[in-house]
Order: C-alpha cells, then sequence, then structure tokens
C-alpha cells in the first residue's frame, strides 16, 4: 500500500472517530461469513458504524483527535473492529441481542469502550454498558415522571365520579 493511500486510511478513520461520540472496540475473529454479514445488517439497521481497521493505523488515527483515548491502546491487539454510534448504548445492546440468538455465540468480544467520558476495558463490562440509558430513554423517563402526579389526578377524578354516579343509581333504585 502506498504511503498516500495509508495517510488517507488513517484519516478517514480519524473522520469517523470525530463523527460518532461512542466507541466500542471488539473482536471478530472467528465469526463466519454469514455470521459476519447478519451482524453487519443488523448494525446497519442500529446505525452503528462497523469497520475492521489494523490496529497501527487506528493508533494514528487516535493520535491527532481531541478525545485521549490512550486507555484503549492495550486493547489493540488481534483483530481489532470498530462499533461508532450516536446512542451510547447501542453497539453494547446489539452484542448482547447478537449472542443470544439461537446459536448462543461468543463473538463479538467487547476490547474496550468509551462511553459517556468514562473507559471500559474487557468484556466484563458488557453488561454495565447494555445498562447505561440513552439520551431518548432517560427523555422517557423524565417524561413519565412528569405524567405520573397527572394521571394520578385523572384516576381520582375518574373513580370519584363513578362513586358519584354509582350512588347516585343507587338511589334512583331504592326510590
Amino acid at each position: 500500500m502506498k504511503k498516500e493511500d495509508k495517510g488517507r486510511l488513517i484519516e478517514s478513520i480519524g473522520q469517523h472517530l470525530k463523527e460518532y461520540p461512542y466507541l466500542y472496540v471488539v473482536d471478530l475473529e472467528g465469526l463466519n461469513a454469514k455470521d459476519t454479514a447478519n451482524l453487519r445488517r443488523m448494525c446497519f439497521k442500529k446505525e452503528i458504524k462497523l469497520l475492521v481497521v489494523k490496529n497501527a493505523f487506528l493508533k494514528k488515527a487516535i493520535r491527532d483527535l481531541d478525545v485521549d483515548y490512550s486507555e484503549l491502546i492495550p486493547t489493540f491487539k488481534g483483530q481489532t473492529s470498530l462499533m461508532l454510534s450516536k446512542v451510547n448504548n447501542a453497539p453494547a445492546k446489539l452484542i448482547k441481542e447478537f449472542r443470544n440468538q439461537k446459536d448462543k455465540k461468543e463473538k463479538p468480544l467487547l476490547k474496550s469502550a468509551y462511553v459517556e467520558e468514562e473507559f471500559y476495558i474487557g468484556d466484563e463490562h458488557l453488561n454495565e454498558l447494555v445498562a447505561i440509558k440513552s439520551k431518548n430513554e432517560l427523555i422517557a423517563d423524565v417524561i413519565s415522571a412528569l405524567l405520573s402526579p397527572v394521571r394520578n389526578v385523572i384516576s381520582g377524578l375518574t373513580n370519584e365520579e363513578r362513586n358519584n354516579n354509582t350512588q347516585e343509581t343507587a338511589t334512583s333504585v331504592e326510590k
């Protein structure tokens, strides 16, 4: 590969890293072509960018970024793929979903992640990353919390009205 091509490739990786705030470093080694294609389709549907990168190119690409990804560098060994997302927990949920398919795969294996300005090193953090709420999930929780008192008032008024109607009906029947 020519030096100019390598430079463009490193620049392209850097651009992707700038575009997506959440970074997952995963190992896909050992997945067959069918499983890899299935994983790519799932990533596309969930708007997750999946890139297979050379470790040397990735190390060079992260040097020029605003975020200091140096804690992730020790995980750049063997085959390295990136899952980039604009939703913090989407790649973690996808990995878990993919593994839980009918044949219970062990891959993709989470090497590391950078989510919400925190570093997560190792596959043992996958459940923790799944549990992090996305922006939309947090908004839904806030809306639900705000609507709860309104629902209680409406429910109380509706029950009171039903009780009054029941009492009026019982009084009418007695007369």
